[in-house]
C-alpha cells in the first residue's frame, strides 16, 4: 500500500495547497491513504470542525495533531465524536480524543499512531514506551502502521525512528515546519524522515506572515501572528509499505508548489 504523509498544514494557504495539489499527487503515485498533520490548519492555530470537513473533502483520510491540538476551543465540541482527527497518544489518559486510529479502504487497513516529544515541548508520557503500547493494540488488526512523531528535537525524532525500526512501517516527524532531506528506509524496513516539512505559504516564517515573527525576534515583545498568503507548497513523504509484512519498501520525498496566479 502507498501512504502519503503530509507535513503541518498552516491556515488557509495550506488548505489551498492541499486542495490544488493533493489530487494530482494521489493520482501520480496511486496513493491509498493520506495522513496529514492538521494542528495549524485553522487560522494557524488548532482545528475547527469545518476545517476538518474541508480537508477530508480534499482527500485527506486522517488528521494528526500535536502541541497546538487545543489552541482552538472548537475542538472540544467534536474531538470525541470525529473519526477524522487524533491527538498524541502519550497525553494523559483522561485527555479527550484518541491517539490511535485504524483506517480501512477496500482490502487494506492502516494503523496510525500520533505521539508527541518531550524535549522542549512538555512533560508527556514517554513516547518510546507509548509507542510499544500503541503498536501492541493494533499490530494484529492492520496491514501496516505509520507514526507521526510531533517533536522539536531532531535527536529525539531520530532516536524514536531507530527504536521503532522493524516495529512499524514508518516514523515521520512533524512540528518544525522545515522539510529535512534524510528520508530513508532503516535496516529493519521502517521508513523514516526527521520532518515532513510545512504545507503553507512559501514566503513566510513557518507559514506565518514575516513581519510579526521578525518583530518579535528584534524586540522580544509579544506579537499576534497572522497566516501568510501567496504562493504555497505541499510537503510530505510517500511511503510504499508491503501489506503482507507491514514493512516499508521505498520512500519518496514530496515537495510541490502551487503558484497563486497559475
Amino acid at each position: 500500500m502507498k501512504v502519503l504523509m503530509i507535513g503541518d498544514i498552516v491556515g488557509r494557504a495550506g488548505r489551498r495547497a492541499v486542495r490544488e495539489l493533493l489530487p494530482v499527487i494521489k493520482e501520480e503515485y496511486e496513493i491509498d491513504f493520506v495522513i496529514a498533520n492538521g494542528e495549524n490548519a485553522a487560522g494557524g492555530f488548532g482545528l475547527t470542525e469545518a476545517v476538518v470537513e474541508n480537508l477530508t473533502d480534499y482527500g485527506i483520510d486522517l488528521l494528526t495533531t500535536g502541541n497546538h491540538t487545543w489552541d482552538n476551543k472548537d475542538i472540544f465540541e467534536f474531538i470525541n465524536k470525529t473519526t477524522r482527527v487524533i491527538r498524541p497518544y502519550n497525553y494523559p489518559t483522561q485527555v479527550p480524543g484518541v491517539g490511535i486510529k485504524i483506517i480501512e479502504k477496500e482490502y487494506l487497513s492502516l494503523g496510525v499512531i500520533n505521539l508527541i516529544g518531550r524535549v522542549y515541548l512538555g512533560d508527556y508520557n514517554c513516547p518510546f514506551r507509548s509507542l510499544d503500547q500503541a503498536v501492541e493494540k493494533v499490530v494484529d488488526k492492520v496491514d501496516g502502521i505509520v507514526v507521526d512523531f510531533h517533536a522539536e528535537a531532531t535527536s529525539e525524532k531520530e532516536a524514536l525512528g531507530w527504536y521503532a525500526d522493524g516495529k512499524v512501517g514508518a516514523v515521520v516527524g512533524t512540528h518544525t515546519h522545515v522539510q529535512t532531506a534524510d528520508e530513508r528506509v532503516l535496516p529493519h524496513n521502517t521508513a523514516y524522515m526527521t520532518d515532513l516539512g510545512m504545507t503553507g505559504a512559501i514566503d513566510s516564517i513557518l507559514g506565518m506572515n514575516i513581519d510579526e515573527p521578525l518583530e518579535r525576534f528584534l524586540t522580544q515583545m509579544p506579537q499576534r501572528f497572522k497566516v501568510a498568503t501567496g504562493d504555497t507548497q505541499l510537503c510530505g513523504l510517500m511511503v510504499d509499505i508491503d501489506d503482507k509484512t507491514g514493512k516499508a519498501k521505498k520512500v519518496k520525498r514530496i515537495t510541490r508548489i502551487h503558484k497563486l496566479n497559475s
